[in-house]
């Protein structure tokens, strides 16, 4: 069960709101891209990254010198799926289908050299899994240049809306067409590098992303 505090209390439409862990864990899981919000002297930044899980720790990265990682204070990591736009009688009513992941905390930089490999690996396998063993391995330079950062997923929410809309009793004798517009994510088939080598082919953990995997 997701842990209930403050922050994490759904106020506002609160049947959308789930409680179940594994929900967390199927949203994080499916997605790429993540919003990572922060205060940087004292101006709100979001900015957006790739990010990996391992249990109840979600892994971000970025450059050493990035304030964004050194701001201080808590952050908030979101994760969203848009599944549809819902389409009412009414301007009011309009919505999207969506499941949406929001995770608070105060993050830890990551300074075992195993644990920020584990976490460079989570990050890389939620991306394209397999490319971690097909890709060459970062080197000690690469990985001084390179920050890992942890936050712990103790305090987060889920919020679900799925279905069709939901209008006043007296618009549904209008003349309107009324539903929902499906979103989807799909991958395109892969590009070559203009300089890979002639015959190189595309590695299975690939192609098996693309449009026909």
């Amino acid at each position: 069960m997701l842990s209930t505090t403050p922050r994490t209390t759904v106020k506002r439409g609160k049947d959308r709101a789930r409680t179940d862990r594994a929900e967390l864990y199927a949203i994080l899981d499916a997605g790429v891209i993540c919003h990572l919000g922060v205060v940087v002297n004292g101006s709100p930044r979001v900015l957006p990254t790739a990010y990996g899980r391992i249990g109840d720790t979600l892994y971000l990265h970025g450059s050493t010198g990035a304030a964004s990682l050194h701001a201080g204070g808590d952050i908030c990591v979101t994760v969203t799926h848009l599944d549809g736009l819902v389409l009412a009688r009414s301007v009011f009513h309009h919505s999207a289908n969506y499941r949406c992941a929001m995770i608070y905390g105060a993050p830890r930089i990551v300074t075992d050299a195993q644990e920020r490999l584990d976490g460079l690996r989570a990050i890389v396998e939620n991306l394209v899994p397999g490319q971690w063993e097909a890709a060459r391995s970062p080197s000690r330079k690469e990985l001084a240049a390179t920050e890992v950062v942890a936050l712990s997923l103790a305090e987060a929410s889920v919020k679900v809306r799925q279905g069709p809309p939901s209008d006043e009793e007296e618009d549904y004798a209008l003349p309107v067409w009324a539903g929902v517009l499906p979103v989807r994510m799909v991958w395109g088939a892969p590009e070559p590098d203009p300089v890979l080598p002639s015959g190189t082919l595309v590695p299975a953990h690939i192609s098996g992303r693309g449009p026909n995997g």
